[in-house]
């Protein structure tokens, strides 16, 4: 069976709902959670998300990082600041407001979805393209994604 997580990206651009009732294939990571909770609407709103953590937690489909995922994480952040150095003759500008945490967090979600032999469903794909130079996550883009699986 194909495992397959959504990136925070999918949820918000696609307004994904029910993701209590998705199928046996798709695992949940902690990381798309914890994001989805901190920009929560209201107290509501970010209990729902702490109940689908606790159900994809009882369930054992919620992808949540080990050692070794952060280690990874760690290398891949920094082979991808040696890379950005090397474009840019040496110097690295400033990255906008944000961009590296969530370059972390997003990193943090690869190496933990490729743990689980999860494909991660994504329309940040630049960025997880980037990602998957330094850890061989399978990475799908949404729009082919849903194609595929809307048939």
């Amino acid at each position: 069976m194909a495992y397959f997580t959504y990136d925070t990206s999918v949820i918000i651009s696609r307004k994904v709902t029910g993701l209590l009732t998705m199928p046996g294939s798709f695992f949940l990571s902690s990381i798309v959670l914890t994001e989805l909770s901190a920009g929560a609407a209201d107290a509501n709103e970010r209990k729902v998300y702490e109940r689908l953590f606790r159900a994809y937690q009882k369930e054992r489909r919620l992808i949540v990082p080990n050692y070794e995922d952060w280690l990874l994480t760690s290398k891949i952040l920094f082979l991808l600041n040696q890379s950005r150095r090397r474009l840019e003759h040496g110097k690295l500008k400033r990255l906008p407001p944000g961009a590296s945490q969530r370059l972390a967090l997003d990193v943090l979600i690869a190496v933990s979805a490729r743990r689980w032999k999860a494909q991660v469903v994504t329309e940040n794909w630049a960025d997880f393209k980037a990602i998957q130079r330094y850890c061989n996550a399978t990475i799908v883009k949404a729009a082919q994604f849903f194609k595929t699986n809307s048939s």
